[in-house]
């Protein structure tokens, strides 16, 4: 398909437009959900140049269709392929033993906020992605499953391994008299 340079334009104003209203949220929304800032850095590059592959490869949708939602749904998905990633390589280079599900156990809601995040960046990669999916985006665990390519079961019990993971790992006393 041939596109002339008005339209290209057209394109890459859009693009630089919702780049402007939309790195700050973007940026801060990876950084929430990874444990470093390089790394949230190189999630929102990644994030906006699948936005200018699309916009390239759609010049012609309407002026408004770049917006910050869009943008930061384009991340999630940056994320979750993060994570995809990541597990891969934890698996090859690790071993895990199999341990058996037990009934699923109360999630606490009161938790330190910045020891929680501390936990949460410790877990493996598997354990981070489904607890982050499922509490701190509040998609459902259908949604969760398909994001992350298993079934709605094994969703359901990696959240419940993931789960009893974070609570033993988050119940052990700071060195410093149990503040993060």
């Amino acid at each position: 398909m041939e596109v002339d340079r008005g339209q290209a334009r057209t394109a890459a104003d859009r693009l630089l437009a919702g780049y402007d209203e939309g790195v700050a949220a973007v940026y801060a929304y990876l950084r929430r959900r990874v444990p470093s800032q390089d790394l949230a850095e190189d999630l929102t590059a990644e994030t906006f140049l699948a936005a200018a592959a699309s916009v390239s490869h759609h010049p012609r949708d309407e002026p408004g269709s770049i917006s910050v939602g869009w943008l930061v749904g384009i991340a999630r998905h940056k994320l979750v392929d993060h994570w995809r990633r990541a597990s891969r390589e934890e698996r090859t280079l690790t071993v895990l033993g199999n341990e058996p599900d037990r009934p699923e156990d109360p999630w606490e809601a009161a938790l330190d906020r910045v020891r929680a995040e501390r936990v949460l960046a410790q877990l493996p990669t598997q354990h981070r992605a489904v607890l982050t999916l499922r509490y701190l985006d509040d998609l459902a665990v259908r949604e969760v499953a398909q994001l992350l390519g298993r079934t709605e079961h094994a969703t359901e019990a990696l959240l419940v391994r993931a789960r009893r993971r974070f609570r033993a790992a988050y119940e052990v006393p700071a060195a410093d008299g149990g503040r993060p």
